[in-house]
């Protein structure tokens, strides 16, 4: 029951009724302490699905579309993508995702887009079902 501890205050409900030696009801908490939240970050990192890369262009294009129909310049062939998906724009700050109105919608960090959003490395981006994590060139 202590490694499934989820915070100090779970912790110290645990420890309430053992005899009140300072030092040691302390030092046993701080122990179950960083078990239990070593156990959880480990089970949190396990369960996290390992997704693919999408490298951020570095070229000097300022605009690449992102769909399953043949024209587009990231093709998916996922039929949870629509053949005109979302659009990736480079302004003077960096990368803007766009939903073209797709069906099964654009994701940034699991909210789903209403408009452009600011686009930076480490973010994870949902096209329909296909979901890539962000970096920059030099990481590819």
């Amino acid at each position: 029951m202590a490694l499934r501890a989820r915070n100090r205050g779970e912790l110290d409900e645990l420890v309430a009724d053992l005899p009140q030696r300072g030092r040691f009801r302390r030092l046993v908490t701080e122990v179950v302490s960083s078990v239990s939240d070593f156990t959880t970050r480990v089970e949190s990192a396990w369960r996290r699905p390992r997704l693919p890369k999408l490298a951020l262009p570095g070229d000097a294009r300022t605009r690449y579309v992102v769909g399953r129909g043949s024209a587009c310049d990231l093709v998916l062939a996922d039929l949870t993508v629509s053949r005109v998906h979302a659009e990736l724009r480079r302004d003077d700050e960096g990368w803007l995702l766009v939903d073209l109105g797709s069906l099964n919608g654009t994701r940034l960090n699991d909210w789903r887009l209403v408009g452009p959003a600011k686009v930076r490395p480490g973010d994870v981006i949902s096209f329909g079902d296909c979901a890539f994590v962000v970096i920059t060139p030099q990481a590819a």
